[in-house]
């Protein structure tokens, strides 16, 4: 049997382990990245196709008459026309679960570099403020405790649930937000109240007709000034030209994103035009810590070994 490994440059850096995964077949073929237009004669005569990033439309899986199993290497599968695959007996299979302690600790410290101002009193040094200081300590920027503070958590699933618990350890108060096209659920809080009553709110909800732009302009002016957004799930679902007024006029206190509408941001970005003090983005990295990334590699060849056994695992259904 034949693999492809499309784009291995989006998780590997040659410092991840392979060896188990180049085991699992006996022929592979490992390409750090594969453009849109050589897609098809890449996957042609391929049994097992691993994508991260790179798309698998129906035009693209209609000649692929070997192809049998689709691994993501993500969790997200919306790289993939499901249907198409189901119509042509492809298999796809995602890893979930391989990236929370990652998110979870670059969650934490976006909302910590903001309610610490660490990059405010790390200019400041720098600047020479400190050597020029009548106090032993700078005092210029107020630094809140999270303790006490309230944290709205938007998409509660693996991650957000995750996050949720370590925010208590803070001894945060948590609201969850209620699903905006879902039934009552008790605990869940209407995200209108939700922006309204949260200190620092923070996102994890998959990118969908529903989500895209859930918040916009309407929904910042629900927020009080001392605000924080932290984002770390899809860009779409903010309006990132809501986000920068809302910054740049006071609406809200601060905001710290990992996600862009577009990645990478090679048409430009109103977020990224100018400097935004209260603003701090990261390129797309809260899951990219080694040990999510060799996990990711780890459950790509477990999914294959369980496919090659008829017992596939972590099956994606249309």
């Amino acid at each position: 049997m034949r693999g492809v490994f499309l784009d291995s440059a989006t998780v590997d850096q040659h410092d991840l382990d392979l060896d188990a995964l180049k085991a699992s077949l006996p022929d592979w073929s490992i390409r750090t990245a594969t453009p849109a237009n050589e897609v098809r004669r890449a996957i042609q005569n391929a049994d097992i196709v691993i994508s991260n990033k790179v798309m698998l439309d129906r035009e693209t899986l209609q000649p692929a008459h070997t192809l049998k199993l689709i691994c993501v290497a993500a969790t997200g599968t919306n790289n993939v026309d499901l249907a198409a695959a189901a119509e042509h007996g492809i298999t796809v299979c995602n890893v979930r679960g391989y990236a929370t302690t990652s998110v979870v600790e670059h969650v934490f410290s976006l909302i910590l570099a903001l309610t610490r101002h660490l990059h405010d009193y790390r200019t400041a040094v720098n600047e020479g403020k400190w050597h020029n200081a009548e106090s032993f300590c700078l005092l210029d920027y107020p630094v809140r405790e999270l303790a006490g503070q309230t944290l709205g958590i938007i998409g509660y699933g693996e991650l957000g649930s995750a996050v949720a618990t370590m925010g208590k350890a803070f001894g945060m108060n948590i609201l969850i937000a209620q699903r905006p096209d879902g039934a009552l659920q008790t605990g869940r809080t209407p995200l209108q109240q939700l922006l309204s009553q949260s200190d620092i709110i923070s996102l994890h909800c998959p990118l969908t007709d529903t989500t895209r732009n859930l918040i916009d302009h309407g929904e910042f002016s629900l927020m009080n000034r001392e605000t924080l957004l932290i984002n770390t799930a899809r860009g779409g679902i903010i309006n990132e030209a809501a986000l920068k007024q809302a910054l740049q006029s006071g609406q809200i206190a601060g905001a710290a994103i990992d996600v862009l509408s577009e990645e990478p941001p090679r048409h430009g970005n109103s977020l990224l035009t100018e400097p935004i003090p209260n603003l701090i983005v990261t390129p797309h990295i809260a899951w990219a810590s080694i040990n999510a990334r060799q996990s990711l590699i780890n459950e790509l060849t477990e999914n294959i070994h369980a496919f090659l056994k008829g017992q596939p695992r972590n099956v994606v259904h249309v």
